[in-house]
């Protein structure tokens, strides 16, 4: 029998909540606090690392503290973690601040794929630099602070930084938290450089995004789960987003409005889309995979299984699961986790 296991996911907050406004003394608190919670609660904190080589490194971080600012500090931190080797382990700082544009990445590069109303020119523009700094080196200096043994794991945490002015600033790629220089290439091959100023992340939902791109993407609920019966396609297309339950609607409840909907449409395919999923608990989507297992739509042919670079943990499993005990057909992307498997 084949087991998945997997770690623990720890969460890193600090007794001050890495206020953005801290002394030296407060960051060695700050570290102090990582080191003895990260050696207490952490499963197998030395797997990947001896203990001597990560008291080494908190000792390094310990000695640059007169010369290090919030976002350096940060960076610092982001390092430690990387050392660890564990996906499920990270560190959650406070941003408050975004630069207004959104990125995704192709196999010809990184484009925009969603920007300020007043700079859609740079729409589909292709990153070159920022800040002057090639996207090369950007890549680098990134690797040093998110794991990249796993490409997707890589990518996702790439996309998610790239217009955080905080973490920007902690790798030295842009001198302020105030505004960015982004060199992009655009479609006739022309060099545009665009200045942008950063704003609170509540005032970042005006930003003009890609419709042919966000449209392959389920955008319409921010439901954990919902499903749409697709009645020309007679289709059943079910976006499982979060491995968390709902208070207003227990996984349970709507699992039975699903299969009630199976029993009078009779669809002809099933989509279970976990490219959005970052997991949470894999035992919520149990009373589907019960289901699933005796339906007509466990059929190759029928059971359509949605994966990506943002599919991680507990949605990992549940796509393992799916396709190793059940008759599915997986589409989509690598996933950002990796899985170690036993024999028994």
């Amino acid at each position: 029998m084949n087991k998945i296991t997997c770690a623990f996911l720890l969460l890193f907050t600090t007794s001050t909540c890495l206020a953005q406004q801290l002394s030296k003394s407060d960051f060695l608190e700050d570290l102090v606090y990582l080191k003895t919670t990260l050696s207490q609660r952490h499963i197998s904190l030395f797997s990947k690392i001896s203990e001597k080589d990560f008291n080494a490194k908190v000792a390094e971080i310990e000695l640059k503290a007169d010369s290090l600012n919030y976002d350096t500090f940060t960076a610092e931190l982001f390092k430690l973690i990387v050392a660890i080797g564990d996906e499920h382990t990270r560190i959650e700082p406070t941003y408050t601040k975004i630069f207004p544009i959104k990125f995704e990445q192709f196999k010809e590069g990184i484009y925009v794929t969603g920007i300020e109303a007043k700079a859609t020119n740079l729409m589909l523009g292709k990153l070159t630099a920022i800040n002057g700094i090639s996207i090369e080196e950007i890549s680098k200096r990134f690797k040093s602070v998110i794991l990249h043994e796993n490409p997707s794991y890589f990518t996702v945490g790439f996309l998610n930084y790239l217009n955080n002015p905080n973490f920007l600033r902690g790798l030295k790629i842009i001198n302020s938290t105030d505004e960015a220089t982004y060199t992009l290439i655009d479609s006739t091959g022309k060099e545009r450089n665009g200045t942008l100023k950063a704003v609170l992340k509540s005032e970042n939902n005006n930003m003009t995004l890609n419709e042919s791109y966000f449209s392959m993407l389920s955008t319409k609920s921010n439901d954990f789960y919902s499903y749409e019966y697709i009645e020309q396609e007679k289709a059943l297309y079910f976006n499982y987003a979060r491995c968390r339950e709902m208070e207003k609607k227990p996984f349970s409840k709507f699992n039975e409005e699903l299969f009630a909907l199976i029993e009078l449409k009779k669809p002809t395919k099933i989509i279970l889309d976990l490219r959005n999923n970052s997991g949470g608990n894999s035992a919520i989507l149990d009373p589907f995979i019960e289901k699933i297992k005796k339906s007509y739509l466990n059929n190759k042919k029928r059971f359509f299984v949605l994966i990506g670079k943002k599919t991680f943990s507990s949605a990992l499993m549940n796509a393992v699961d799916l396709k190793r005990n059940f008759s599915v057909t997986l589409v989509g992307e690598p996933t950002s986790g990796n899985i170690t498997t036993t024999e028994k």
